[in-house]
């Protein structure tokens, strides 16, 4: 009675939450309108590579070909024999008539040695000609939507082979979590709404759908939803509490300074408590769910055990997983951040010098936010489903008819079977009551 009056009072605070906090889409097209990608009349073309180039040497081996003399951008001369690759337009441009350009464009060495052959296509930034100036061209990324498509047709097969319609509903729960980030809880944030209530919004919404599509509507699952919900809370104040100490200014990277330059609405460290409690959601909900199956599949295995034997079998388990998870998510981590890590012990500063750093500060403090909030919920969602999985039952009396498999007489002549042979060499049970020892007496 109690978690579903938690859970009601949650979904409705839920509810409550996305309708007060969904954003005004006029006026975060308006914000985004207004930070435009690039000037007027730039575009971006889809080319094919024809050459690539090796890295050059010297003064030019960090940077590619010199553009050539007359050109504006990174066009290079076509002689040119390092830094550069050569490409051709899929499309004529304006300035070109029914004829698609060839170009050679200046490309990191990174770019060169990176595996870009004949035929792979790459995207350009083109500046259309003015002032008197030709057009310009610069590279901007490879097409890399072939490969990321096969791993994603891979991984959904896969899934779809193992986990079967459990693992589908999974990815149908995945698109909706997707939804609700795109939708939901990034425009709200570049509309300046609180990161602290998008995230516990945003992400309780996952959650409902989530668990419930993925494993079905039940007691169980509730369980589990109730873990999640009390981690990611604990989480979310954590978060607070250790950005505020630690003073986090929630710029600590390019991508973190541009995003403050363009949204003068949105407070970096609102951005980094949301990401706080995002990330470490996937992990906190593969904890909560398998703490609860498992103190379902004890309840089975051993029906007779009561609720604090089943709490501590269930603990048992818990800790295991807890020591696995915490690697899981460090080294997850330390993964993401290991140009900064790499970079870091190049200055070769004091370890202490370098995890005070702002990026490493942030890294240190999503782990253990998240590492905690993990922690505390294995032992509450192991109380909550030891409570309401059911009460222990009654073992049968060894030798004895159970409830569900009443004694039967075999029938006459047949060969005895070993159970008959297990309970002749157990002896019967002493009976329990006169009328029970008279029939066996009349037997």
């Amino acid at each position: 009675m109690g978690l579903t009056v938690f859970l009601v009072l949650s979904a409705a605070a839920t509810v409550f939450g996305l309708v007060r906090l969904w954003p005004d889409d006029t006026g975060a097209s308006h914000r985004v309108a207004s930070s435009e990608y690039a000037a007027p009349g730039v575009t971006f073309p889809i080319a094919v590579v024809q050459a690539v180039l090796p890295p050059c040497e010297g003064a030019d081996a960090q940077t590619g070909a010199k553009p050539a003399e007359g050109q504006s951008g990174d066009v290079v001369a076509s002689d040119a024999t390092c830094g550069a690759v050569t490409v051709q337009l899929e499309q004529p441009t304006p300035s070109s008539g029914d004829v698609r350009p060839i170009v050679s464009v200046s490309v990191p060495p990174a770019i060169s040695t990176s595996g870009l052959r004949d035929g792979d296509t790459v995207q350009l930034l083109r500046i259309p000609p003015r002032d008197g100036n030709p057009e310009s061209y610069s590279f901007l990324q490879v097409q890399r939507g072939a490969p990321l498509s096969l791993m994603l047709v891979l991984f959904v097969v896969v899934v779809a082979l193992i986990a079967r319609w459990r693992g589908i509903l999974a990815l149908v729960g995945l698109c909706f979590g997707g939804l609700v980030l795109v939708r939901f809880m990034l425009p709200a944030l570049v509309g300046g709404a609180s990161g602290l209530l998008v995230a516990l919004v945003g992400c309780s919404a996952i959650m409902f759908v989530v668990l419930y599509l993925a494993h079905g509507l039940s007691v169980r699952t509730s369980t589990a939803l109730a873990g999640t919900l009390f981690g990611v809370g604990i989480t979310a104040g954590l978060g607070v509490l250790a950005v505020g100490g630690a003073r986090l200014s929630g710029v600590a990277d390019d991508e973190g300074a541009t995003l403050a330059s363009f949204i003068q609405t949105m407070d970096p460290k609102d951005l980094l408590t949301c990401a706080i409690i995002v990330a470490g959601l996937g992990v906190l909900n593969d904890v909560t769910i398998t703490q609860s199956s498992a103190v379902w599949e004890l309840r089975a295995a051993a029906p007779g055990l009561g609720r604090r034997e089943l709490f501590r079998s269930g603990m048992r388990i818990g800790r295991d997983h807890i020591a696995s998870t915490i690697y899981t998510i460090v080294f997850a981590y330390a993964g993401a951040a290991l140009p900064v890590l790499l970079l870091l012990f190049l200055y070769e500063r004091p370890v202490l010098d370098m995890l005070q750093t702002e990026s490493l500060s942030e890294e240190i403090v999503r782990t253990l936010a998240s590492a905690i909030g993990l922690v505390l919920a294995v032992p509450v969602t192991t109380l909550i489903a030891a409570l309401t999985v059911g009460g222990a039952k009654a073992p049968a009396v060894p030798g004895g008819p159970s409830p569900e498999t009443p004694a039967r007489r075999p029938a006459p002549g047949a060969l005895p079977t070993a159970a008959d042979l297990q309970r002749a060499a157990e002896g019967a049970p002493a009976p329990r009551t006169r009328a029970e020892a008279r029939a066996r007496m009349s037997d």
